[in-house]
């Protein structure tokens, strides 16, 4: 074996390729031949801007309740890479991952992977070893190009269109868009959850004759504080619980959730119970997370969101203002210097009383000269300057809060959530689980 730990593959990897990010199914595909995985479960692919890690825990939570067996693929994770990787919930061993990467490594010859393409193909591996009924595929980046495309999937659901990783993906919601369908297939239901579909992606899934439901035409919902209902061309659900991640726009997570379930139904077997109790007990770390105050360590109520791109952050303003509109909110944000940062301060400007930027120490992030540079572009002068890691930010943060009236906003990079969570593990979410019977 090349390495011993899953830590020293993983340091490995991300140094071995040429590129971070590098989207092409070229590669992957004749290594994934090569490997000879006879067996392929039910596969659910989940591609969009944001919501594909609410979407899946959604699938995971619901299907879960009908006792299948099922391998759940995501990214990043927050703590653990192990998280990326699950079997009914649980995340899988390092040993079992180092093997799946010792198959790949010793198959692929000369030719190079990335870092996603080697978990993608470990996870891959690892369902169809452990005979799993169900895999559910989240895409990384984009859709058309990402490493999970490299499996037909048998149902597809797109669940935002917005922008982000232009670099990557194109300038418009247009551009983008086809890259998100990339993931459908001829004959092959898919379901798009975004409420305003750039006409562009339905014309091309039609002219690919891919049978596609689309919100507030092939389903709707409506909604009130305690309950809502779900409507589609054959089955209603009405009086349906709050979704257990909060936040009022996972309604609309679920529903996609619900519908695509509804167009598989000879497939996969869902009562109205495992629905119903799949959304009341998903969870997802990091998602308008509250985090309650701690007495004891005097420790102010702390709100942690992954939202690192404009359309998240607008989602996240407007949740501050329905759910929490009589708190003061002190931001510790940091981000990726490729996003669109000053629409993202834009947004959120009105929510924060103060932000302290927070350094990463990674070369894609942005550094807090350039955060502080565009909050003060946008106008936004009460900000820590010169912080030198997070445990700074979090000591002066703590220094400058004097009312109980006080919430802590920790948003941005997946890379921020997770120096949190690193620092206080007990309140990260018990596993991605919650919906698994017991």
């Amino acid at each position: 074996m090349r390495f011993a730990s899953l830590s020293e593959w993983l340091t490995w990897q991300k140094n071995s390729h040429v590129r971070t990010i590098d989207l092409s199914l070229d590669r992957v595909k004749i290594v994934h031949a090569g490997m000879q995985i006879g067996y392929k479960p039910f596969t659910i692919t989940v591609s969009g801007t944001n919501g594909k890690g609410s979407t899946v825990a959604f699938l995971e939570s619901i299907l879960s309740q009908e006792n299948y067996r099922i391998g759940t693929y995501t990214s990043p994770h927050i703590v653990d890479y192990n998280e990326r990787i699950r079997i009914s919930g649980q995340p899988v061993d390092d040993a079992v991952i180092c093997e799946a990467f010792e198959k790949i490594d010793a198959i692929r010859g000369d030719i190079s992977l990335s870092f996603f393409e080697f978990g993608t193909l470990a996870a891959l591996d690892i369902f169809a070893s452990e005979a799993v009924d169900i895999q559910l595929l989240e895409v990384g980046l984009g859709g058309r190009l990402d490493a999970v495309n490299v499996i037909d999937t048998d149902l597809a659901i797109v669940s935002s269109i917005g922008i982000d990783h232009v670099h990557w993906l194109g300038q418009s919601r247009e551009q983008i868009s086809l890259e998100k369908a990339g993931i459908m297939r001829q004959g092959i239901p898919a379901v798009i959850g975004d409420l305003d579909p750039p006409q562009v992606m339905l014309d091309w899934a039609s002219s690919r004759q891919v049978p596609v439901s689309i919100a507030n035409r092939d389903y709707h919902v409506q909604t009130n504080h305690e309950e809502w209902s779900w409507h589609g061309n054959e089955y209603q659900y009405p009086g349906l619980p709050l979704p257990g991640i909060p936040g009022s726009h996972q309604i609309q997570n679920a529903a996609a959730v619900i519908q695509a379930l509804s167009l598989v139904k000879d497939n996969l077997k869902i009562s109205r119970q495992a629905i119903t109790e799949g959304i009341r007990s998903a969870s997802l770390p990091g998602r308008f997370q509250l985090v309650e105050s701690d007495s004891v360590t005097q420790q102010p109520a702390v709100l942690i969101d992954v939202a690192h791109n404009a359309q998240s952050a607008q989602l996240l303003a407007q949740n501050i203002r329905q759910h929490y509109p009589d708190r003061t909110l002190y931001a510790l944000f940091s981000v990726m210097a490729d996003k669109d940062i000053a629409e993202i301060v834009m947004h959120m400007k009105d929510c924060v009383k103060k932000w302290y930027p927070v350094p990463l120490q990674m070369e894609r992030a942005a550094t807090s000269a350039q955060i502080y540079e565009v909050l003060s572009g946008q106008g936004v002068h009460d900000c820590s300057k010169q912080l030198r890691n997070f445990d700074e930010a979090w000591s002066v943060m703590l220094d400058d809060i004097h009312d109980a009236s006080c919430m802590v906003l920790i948003f941005g990079s997946f890379f921020l959530v997770s120096e949190y969570f690193q620092r206080f593990p007990k309140h990260l979410l018990a596993g991605f689980s919650s919906g698994t019977k017991a």
